[in-house]
């Protein structure tokens, strides 16, 4: 018998997903040498990295970029940037991503303009602006305006994109991050269709969209969600979020047509997830992470991008991020999965899944709009407080080893690996050179255009912006003028103003029945008497523009139920603004959390701050991906102690903070 004709096979094999690599580093031209191999190994679509720089509205020469230019993706000051990134790229062919969410429509001119210049029609362009600011208040921390603000720039970019760009995805509402930040299956599905609803709700009172056309906007609304390890729940957590995407869509919005209500997302597995201790363990994370997308036909991803296993330890090389691309390619082509239907279907097991995460998201959605919305959940920090309340959770089972990581807090006997031998030499290593090189082409971009019409783009821009004018208009008059990056966010500083969200420390709950944190306590409290003070002072700092604050976080709140007392001003600071608080707090300890890469730049910077300030009596402590050649670097610096993710216990970091002010202080 024929084998395609087996019972339950589909008469045709399934279209097989979007296969991505997250790529973008030092350079526009290397970014596009690394796309164009890419795409001949038979990668089918592009998704950029952005450096911070760009993603916070920054142009290479801004103090708060120094350090971070080009390392964790590529920086796009201006057009001539962007045509580099691109170049032979024919982006009336491709399906880009974007990561960008505070400068979206910055980028999306931008993109737009060079695939104008290379004579295609803006209706081609396929491909997603990730544009969702929410879980940037929430977790990754590159925001720029307020809320309201915000929501308003994705409204313009929706509006504009459904009347000039009809295949592009204005908005990919994003549960990825707040997975990483701690969310459950039912938190993480809840928030993210709150963020959904206020993105909806905002389209429809703009006033630029028809309300028979609300079903073409719901169409282009997609979704980039995270996989965790837990692919079973992953599974269900899928098909819970199309089955309540229909429900909303349909009673919210009235959209008839069961084709536009479809749940369309994109998956990047849990690069968090992944351990720098027995890193290999991480591929076989990846793979199992990736099937809790791809096996259920009814609720597979469109789209997905797999992390590197060495992304614990720094930046993928070419050769890391083909071994992902082969591992999506074995599951597409080399297995039998795309030839049937849906194997979950008729499942109680998946049936009671699916329905328990339904009922619970339920639940947290109604919580939220019953607050007035998501932005209300932002603003008064009860999402944050969520958040951080569940990671801390999840912390705590992890260090009592009822959540099992393995290499990290079970199994870790091990031999060497020969994939790390090679020491620095297992991850790409971007080139400080870089730096400078952005700065001065910055610079002779600025010297080199219309002065006045830069001026008159600028002034449109702010004009507009106090108004309900659509901004994609004004933002492409930017472009086309050779306005920067910075330039065009700067302007719009002025007008919104900026933002600091909450931090969601006061909403964590304390640490229970920990045992070892009542002898750390003590340790504490008699470490304050015999420094003569009240109690022992934390500074908790984020320099640089660095916005993954989850570990910062953590820390603080551990040490916190320690007993010290904890300065935490939030992400993005400058040197000077941490060696200021430090001095003003008078306090006993700085702990600086880098997680971006930047950490030779930023933390000299912080020593050398305190040296000016008279305080180089102080101990600094540094937590982050620190590869150990930096390690030593740093304690050569005068760093007291470099704590990186193998470093996962907690309490056992609080403790030897401890230690650190008592040899600071020259306690026994």
């Amino acid at each position: 018998m024929d084998e395609k004709g087996l019972p339950g096979r589909l008469p045709e094999r399934d279209r097989p997903w979007v296969m991505r690599t997250y790529a973008g580093h030092s350079s526009a031209a290397a970014t596009n040498a690394l796309f164009r191999r890419n795409l001949a190994k038979g990668q089918t679509g592009l998704s950029v990295a952005f450096d911070l720089p760009t993603q916070t509205g920054y142009d290479p020469d801004h103090e708060l970029a120094a350090g971070e230019v080009g390392r964790v993706g590529v920086p796009v000051a201006h057009l001539g940037d962007m045509r580099a990134l691109f170049e032979g790229i024919p982006l009336a062919d491709m399906n880009t991503s974007m990561t960008i969410n505070a400068p979206a429509m910055w980028l999306l001119a931008l993109y737009a303009t060079v695939g104008a210049e290379q004579g295609a029609d803006s209706a081609r362009f396929a491909g997603t602006t990730q544009n969702d600011i929410i879980k940037e208040y929430l977790s990754r921390g590159t925001y720029i305006f307020p809320p309201a603000a915000s929501l308003r720039l994705t409204a313009d970019v929706i509006a504009y994109t459904l009347r000039e760009m009809p295949r592009w995805n204005p908005v990919n509402i994003c549960s990825y991050h707040l997975q990483e930040a701690g969310a459950t299956p039912v938190q993480e599905v809840g928030f993210a269709l709150a963020t959904a609803v206020a993105v909806l709700d905002t389209v429809r009172d703009s006033g630029q969209v028809p309300p028979e056309r609300m079903g073409d906007v719901v169409q282009r609304i997609s979704f980039f969600v995270n996989a965790g390890v837990r692919f079973v729940e992953e599974i269900a957590k899928m098909r819970a979020f199309g089955a309540l995407w229909d429900e909303i869509t349909r009673e919210r919005y009235g959209v008839a047509d069961p084709r536009q209500r479809r749940f369309r997302y994109g998956v990047q597995v849990n690069s968090l997830g992944l351990t720098e201790a027995q890193p290999e363990n991480n591929v076989q994370r990846i793979v199992l992470e990736m099937l809790g997308v791809t096996l259920s036909r009814d609720a597979r991803a469109r789209a997905v991008q797999l992390p590197a296993w060495n992304e614990a330890l720094g930046l993928p090389r070419p050769w890391d991020q083909q071994w992902s691309l082969r591992m999506q390619q074995v599951l597409a082509y080399e297995s039998d999965l795309l030839e049937y239907p849906d194997l979950f279907s008729g499942s109680h097991v998946m049936t009671a899944l699916v329905d328990g995460i339904v009922a619970g998201a339920r639940v947290e959605l109604d919580t939220v709009l019953e607050m007035g919305g998501v932005v209300a959940a932002v603003e008064t920090g009860y999402l944050k407080s969520a958040l951080v309340a569940s990671l801390a959770d999840r912390r705590r089972r992890m260090e009592a080893g009822s959540d099992v990581v393995v290499g990290v807090n079970r199994f870790t006997e091990t031999e060497p690996s020969p994939l790390t031998a090679a020491g620095a030499e297992a991850i790409e290593q971007v080139d400080p050179a870089v730096e400078a090189q952005a700065t001065a082409a910055v610079r002779e971009w600025r010297a080199a255009r219309d002065g006045a019409a830069v001026d008159a783009a600028l002034d449109r821009l702010r004009a507009d912006a106090a108004t309900t004018t659509n901004l994609m208009p004004a933002t492409l008059a930017c472009v086309r003028a050779g306005v920067t990056t910075g330039e065009w966010a700067g302007a719009l500083r002025q007008v919104f103003g900026e933002y600091r969200a909450p931090t969601g420390l006061a909403g964590a709950a304390g640490s229970g029945a920990d045992v070892g944190l009542a002898t750390v306590r003590d340790r504490v409290a008699a470490t304050a008497r015999e420094l003569g003070s009240g109690r022992l002072r934390l500074l908790v700092g984020k320099p640089g523009l660095d916005g993954h604050s989850n570990g910062a976080e953590q820390i603080a709140v551990r040490a916190r139920d320690a007993g010290f007392e904890v300065v935490y001003q939030g992400i993005r600071l400058t040197a000077g603004q941490i060696v200021a608080a430090a001095v003003e707090e008078d306090v006993d300890l700085v702990g600086l959390s880098v997680l971006s890469g930047s950490h030779l730049a930023a933390v000299p910077a912080v020593l050398d701050g305190l040296r000016a300030a008279g305080r180089s009596d102080l101990p600094v402590v540094v937590g982050g991906i620190i590869p150990a050649g930096d390690a030593e670097r740093l304690r050569a610096a005068g760093v007291a102690r470099v704590f990186t993710p193998k470093d996962f216990a907690l309490t056992g970091i609080i403790d030897e903070l401890v230690t650190v002010i008592r040899e600071a202080n020259g306690l026994a």
